[in-house]
């Protein structure tokens, strides 16, 4: 199993409530919208974000602080509450709860297609980092 400092060097998604990445000269207002967003529906993309990792963990083991398959009460205020390591197999999500997005790290095409899939029913966007 890869360590967490290993796994932060492998190719990553970004799980997100926009479907691309914002270029960085773009005409619009992303930083504004993104500011406006934390204020106003922060616990709502926590949610999100929590309803996706705990569905997961319906098909697939993780590893949370060096625990197997925590406690769905425990996981839940980890990734509302505090930066947080999820280890999936080889695969890591990494959750902030400042940021209105997670970062999948070295998903294979398996897992991948599985995140996309709960990403797209939380409505939330899966894209390559």
């Amino acid at each position: 199993m890869m360590t967490i400092d290993e796994l932060l060097e492998k190719p990553y998604w970004i799980i997100d409530i926009l479907p691309k990445q914002v270029p960085k000269d773009s005409p619009g207002q992303y930083f504004a919208i993104d500011d406006y967003f934390r204020k106003t529906q922060h616990a709502q993309i926590r949610q999100k974000h929590t309803n996706l990792v705990l569905k997961l963990n319906c098909y697939l083991d993780i590893s949370m602080e060096n625990e197997v398959n925590p406690d769905p009460e425990r996981l839940a205020e980890a990734i509302q509450s505090r930066y947080v390591c999820i280890l999936i197999g080889d695969a890591m999500i990494q959750s902030d709860p400042e940021d209105t997005y997670m970062t999948l790290y070295h998903p294979d095409p398996e897992l991948l297609a599985l995140v996309e899939k709960l990403a797209a029913a939380e409505g939330l966007f899966v894209w390559k980092g």
